[in-house]
């Protein structure tokens, strides 16, 4: 178990196994061979935000004479749009870059840029260091790319790593990258004016800024129209959403967002990720109840199970009001209702009685899955400037191993409980082990494999489910 424990970055409703070799996955861009003079590949790393961060930079790239491409090798522009969450994410990208200096010395015109958290965070190094770094742009100025794009074409390298408390992108329509046309990724807001102290995010993204309201309804009516049957609605803390229209005749709150988007059409499925537990309001869990097409499914981070911890971590909320809030979702929504969680053990000065209280959330809570993490600081956050880091690296993988364990345990309980009963399934491709079999989501978020039969990618389907893994719900269909 060290081993995996070691290279662990988060564990879904997947194996660890499966979980880990996804900790380190990556999108790439698609082909689109619309005859324009130059190819612009990009690979995208960490969050849903990242990814859908690219598609808005593929758009701005097209209008300049872009296609994408998904071979690195006949790319004029390559892009890697990084991740600052994690110490091992850096990594993944230094080592990379240096893999693409291949590439660069048998094609020295080849320009190399490297996008979001991590550009903003180490924009100096990443020139100074990373030789064959052309270009180092923030999140927040995507829009300055094509300029950017001149001034190395010009023999100079070039950089805006500017935070903006306006930028949005929200005119902006995303070219769909690596998309199985079902589902897609809607950003809501940009940034976080919440100060975990472990988290970069704040210092990488720049302020919390909403996006307007039509703009956001627009997209996804645009998506229908494109056949898409589900949206994801992104953003740091989603909770917090409010835009208000500039001559202050509306004001729009995350509810009534969720209920606008709702009311696109009674077929399209409306996700949100993620949630702050201080700020996830009764509102919005009524507003969820109140429409069949929004997925009873919440992500809610809890981080740890103990208050003086998540005092230290900066969380605004204790362990009461976590539970208050669980309590809420089971009340409204039902025992049904898919929530998952974030956990992090070892957090500086944790104790072992304190571990104890973070599994004892869990067996209260009884996560549908967890993304966990044994924490390792990350250099600029307060943590890293007023905490010590001082639980020992094998505490920490014990720890993780013991939260991982019961969480796998959670997970299998959860999953039985659904059996025998029909699912309503969105078709989202085969199963990976074999075409004769299709893969779905479930209201709750939970992957269910069935045979094809004549059904096909995007049909919802009913299915009877017989049977179960810690990861996955199986299956028949059922007219």
């Amino acid at each position: 178990m060290d081993s995996l424990v070691t290279d662990l970055d988060f564990i879904d409703n997947r194996t660890p196994e499966q979980a880990s070799a996804a900790a380190c996955d990556t999108k790439v861009t698609q082909e689109t061979n619309t005859g324009r003079a130059r190819k612009l590949y990009i690979e995208s790393y960490g969050c849903q935000m990242n990814f859908s961060d690219s598609e808005i930079v593929s758009s701005i790239m097209f209008k300049e004479g872009f296609d994408t491409t998904s071979q690195i090798e006949h790319a004029d522009v390559v892009f890697l749009n990084t991740c600052s969450i994690r110490e091992k994410a850096e990594q993944t990208v230094r080592n990379r870059l240096g893999q693409i200096n291949y590439f660069k010395k048998k094609k020295p015109g080849l320009v190399v840029g490297v996008l979001g958290c991590m550009a903003e965070r180490l924009k100096k190094s990443l020139l100074e260091e990373e030789k064959i770094v052309d270009l180092v742009v923030g999140p927040d100025a995507y829009r300055d790319l094509p300029n950017l794009i001149s001034e190395v074409d010009g023999g100079q390298k070039a950089v805006n790593v500017l935070l903006s408390r306006e930028e949005t992108y929200a005119d902006i329509n995303p070219i769909r990258l690596n998309s199985n046309g079902v589902s897609a990724f809607v950003s809501i807001m940009r940034g976080c004016d919440n100060m975990c102290s472990f988290c970069v995010v704040p210092f990488t993204r720049g302020r919390e800024r909403s996006r307007d309201a039509h703009s956001i309804v627009q997209e996804v009516q645009e998506l229908v129209k494109q056949g898409y049957k589900e949206v994801t609605l992104l953003g740091q803390n989603v909770d917090s959403y409010k835009w208000a229209s500039e001559d202050g005749t509306e004001a729009v709150n995350f509810a009534q967002l969720l209920e606008k988007v709702a009311l696109v059409h009674p077929d399209l499925r409306v996700r949100f990720s993620t949630s702050h537990p201080k700020d996830i309001t009764d509102e919005v869990l009524y507003t969820i109840k109140k429409y069949d097409n929004i997925c009873k499914y919440i992500h809610l981070p809890a981080q740890s199970g103990n208050s003086r911890v998540l005092e230290l971590m900066n969380r605004t909320y204790d362990r009461d009001w976590y539970i208050n809030r669980v309590d809420a979702i089971r009340s409204i929504l039902g025992e049904d209702c898919g929530i998952s969680s974030d956990m992090i053990s070892g957090f500086c000065t944790e104790t072992e009685e304190e571990h104890q209280d973070t599994l004892s959330l869990m067996d209260y809570v009884q996560y549908d899955y967890a993304y966990m993490f044994f924490y390792s600081e990350r250099p600029g956050t307060l943590a890293a400037r007023k905490l010590e880091d001082d639980i020992p690296l094998e505490t920490k993988k014990r720890r993780l191993a013991e939260i991982i364990d019961r969480q796998r345990e959670h997970s299998l309980i959860r999953n039985q409980m659904v059996l025998g009963q029909v699912h309503k399934v969105l078709v989202e491709n085969f199963s990976k082990k074999s075409d004769e079999f299709l893969s779905g989501r479930n209201d709750q978020n939970k992957v269910v494999i069935f045979p094809k039969k004549h059904y096909k990618k995007g049909d919802y389907v009913n299915v009877l489910v017989n049977d179960c893994s810690v990861g996955t719900l199986f299956g028949e269909a059922v007219d």
